[in-house]
């Protein structure tokens, strides 16, 4: 049997997931007790049942003291043998409050109190914590749209193999923030900059004038190796942690020269040690799976 816990702050795209799991065949239940979890897996673990994949979203509507045994209760299922993983979405606090002032909806934790909304968001994430220091994947769903969702979800959930590590490395521009699913963070800021040259400034890291650029920087180079040495060193250990996704992110001032091009460039050469590594662009909006050792090609987004 294999079990998805969906969890997240409110407006953070739970139903999305759950239904983009669903429609994958999952058995899909929103709003799930977490004290009913071992329940849920007893009863679902009978031959007689026929659900092999089973979908739950479990959100801060639990009671306080269900939250706080969440740990245990996750230990628990886990000890019979169940492949379970934890997805926690992760939403800016600004965002969320422009989704609810656009949707006029109410915040759950504001039904039965004098809670601002920004209150509300800032403590319904405290709730969470400990779902969110346990999740397998923390996914920043804050710049992306129903169908990039919907695809992630496809992507690294439901085709994920759980002895496989995921590896992401992802260009960003820290004019926008560092990505709220990134677990190892690089700085290039300090790096020579194409945006001065009126001429680069319209191109990206994947173009040929830009990686000519900056190859003619021998300190681009320490840093892609430096990088790529500490990665190539310290990943066995992640893998043998039982870790499934590990996001690297690399950012630059804009996300759209720097940042592209270090993660271009390692991303590529990490594919060729570790079977399953994306590229994503958060600045470009695309995105792509490379072929690993034994992988085959596979174009994203």
């Amino acid at each position: 049997m294999r079990l998805v816990i969906i969890s997240g702050r409110s407006g953070s795209g739970k139903s999305i997931a759950l239904q983009a799991l669903e429609d994958l065949s999952y058995y899909a239940i929103d709003n799930l007790p977490a004290m009913l979890l071992g329940s849920l897996v007893d009863e679902l673990s009978n031959p007689e049942s026929q659900r092999t994949s089973i979908a739950v979203s479990i959100d801060a509507r639990n009671l306080p003291q269900a939250l706080e045994r969440f740990p245990s209760l996750l230990e628990e299922v886990r000890e019979r043998g169940i492949d379970c993983q934890v997805i926690y979405l992760n939403t800016d606090a600004r965002i969320l409050i422009e989704r609810y002032s656009a949707t006029r909806r109410r915040h759950p934790l504001t039904r039965e109190s004098e809670m601002t909304l920004a209150e509300a968001i800032d403590s319904e994430e405290q709730a969470l914590s400990g779902i969110r220091d346990l999740a397998d994947l923390v996914i920043d769903t804050s710049r992306l749209t129903v169908h990039e969702l919907r695809a992630r979800i496809a992507d690294q959930v439901a085709h994920h193999r759980p002895e496989q590590l995921t590896l992401t490395v992802e260009s960003f521009g820290f004019k926008r923030g560092v990505p709220l699913d990134a677990d190892l963070v690089f700085d290039a800021r300090c790096l020579p900059n194409p945006y001065w040259d009126p001429r680069l400034r319209p191109f990206n890291g994947q173009d040929a004038e830009i990686v000519a650029f900056l190859e003619d920087y021998p300190v681009v180079q320490e840093m892609l190796t430096d990088i790529h040495d500490w990665l190539t060193r310290w990943l066995p250990r992640y893998a043998s942690s039982h870790r499934s996704y590990l996001t690297v992110a690399i950012g630059c001032t804009g996300g759209q020269h720097r940042s592209v091009y270090l993660a271009e460039r390692l991303a590529r050469q990490l594919a060729q040690q570790q079977t399953r590594v994306r590229l994503r662009h958060r600045e470009l909006g695309t995105q792509d799976t490379l072929p690993g050792p034994e992988t085959p090609p596979h174009q994203g987004s």
